[in-house]
Parts: C-alpha cells; sequence; structure tokens
C-alpha cells in the first residue's frame, strides 16, 4: 500500500527531505565551516571591480541602490497583488489565471534584477555585510522564498487554478506573504546594522 502511494506524493516528499537537510545542516558544524569558508570569497569581492566601484563612487552606489529599491518594490507589490487576489481581497472581477501570469513575470524580472543589483551593493560592503548576522538571515529568507515560489507555488498554480481548493489557495497566499515579509524586513534590518 505505502508503495503504491509513494508516487503520487514525490514532491511532498521531496521537500520534506529538503527541509530536513537544511535543519541538519543548521544544527551541525558544516554551517560554521561553510561560513568560515566563505571569509575569502567575500574579501575577494571587495577587491573586484564591482567593489572598488561600490566603494570608491558613491554617487553611482546611490544610484544602483535606488535601482535595488525600485525592484524590490516592485517584486513586493507583484506578491501582494498576486496573493491577495488567491485570498480573494482583490481584483475579483479579473480571472484568477491572468493575475497569477501577469504577476508571476513581473516578479521574475523584478527578482532577477534586485539580485544582480544586491551582488553589485554587496560587493562594496563585503567584509561589513558578512559579519552581520542579519545579511545571513535575509539570504535564508530569500533562498526560502524562491524555492517556494518555483517549487511549490508554481507548479501548485500552473494548474487549474478554480478546481484548487479555496483552502489551499489561502495557505499558500498566507505562507508567501509571510515568507516575503520576512525577506522584506531582514533587508530592512541590514540598513539599521551598519
Amino acid at each position: 500500500m505505502s508503495r503504491s502511494m509513494l508516487p503520487s506524493y514525490t514532491r511532498s516528499v521531496a521537500v520534506i527531505a529538503a527541509i530536513g537537510l537544511c535543519l541538519g545542516f543548521a544544527f551541525s558544524n558544516a554551517r560554521l565551516d561553510t561560513y568560515s569558508a566563505l571569509l575569502p570569497l567575500f574579501e575577494w569581492m571587495e577587491t573586484t571591480s564591482l567593489g572598488v566601484i561600490g566603494k570608491t563612487w558613491g554617487a553611482v552606489f546611490a544610484t544602483v541602490e535606488a535601482v535595488h529599491l525600485l525592484a524590490m518594490a516592485v517584486l513586493g507589490g507583484s506578491v501582494l497583488v498576486s496573493d491577495g487576489r488567491l485570498l480573494c481581497l482583490i481584483f475579483n472581477d479579473v480571472p484568477q489565471r491572468q493575475v497569477q501570469d501577469a504577476c508571476h513575470r513581473l516578479f521574475v524580472w523584478s527578482l532577477l534584477l534586485s539580485i544582480s543589483t544586491g551582488v553589485f551593493m554587496a560587493c562594496g560592503v563585503a567584509i561589513k555585510v558578512y559579519y552581520l548576522n542579519v545579511f545571513w538571515y535575509k539570504m535564508l529568507a530569500l533562498m526560502v522564498g524562491v524555492v517556494f515560489v518555483f517549487f511549490v507555488r508554481q507548479p501548485l498554480l500552473r494548474h487549474d487554478i478554480d478546481r484548487l481548493n479555496p483552502w489551499v489557495l489561502r495557505m499558500v497566499a498566507v505562507a508567501s506573504l509571510m515568507i516575503w515579509f520576512s525577506v522584506a524586513a531582514t533587508g530592512r534590518w541590514i540598513g539599521f546594522s551598519g
């Protein structure tokens, strides 16, 4: 009986296994070893041309930071609109599929722009962010958010959304809002930690 049920739950088993691996990594010495091994990478990041430009040309850094903030605003807006529609709070007169597809396209482009500008900004202050615990929390939250969107949310919503249980849609929306709020809050916390 259990063998016949396993193929229908492979995604759930994979998610549970990934969570178990992450927890095992978080509570083992491997996490500290990895953290220590990353210091040379962060030292190198500051010596790259991006790091030198970020440190010496304040106007360039400020411009890239402004683009980063705008990209994050678009990302946050796409999350709020798509999850608001899943919760039936907004755009109830627009088909669910149309809202989700448009928001996902915006999400992907703003995520790519946020990551690329974030890398530039991190190069300018690489050693500083390396020693900030909140930076690592943000990276963890961002990784959870990306995995959630591309491996849980999108595969689930690719099917006929109208046939899915409304409570499943609400749980997905609430989980998404909580994850992306954590990303935004830890990102803002970095600004207060320096």
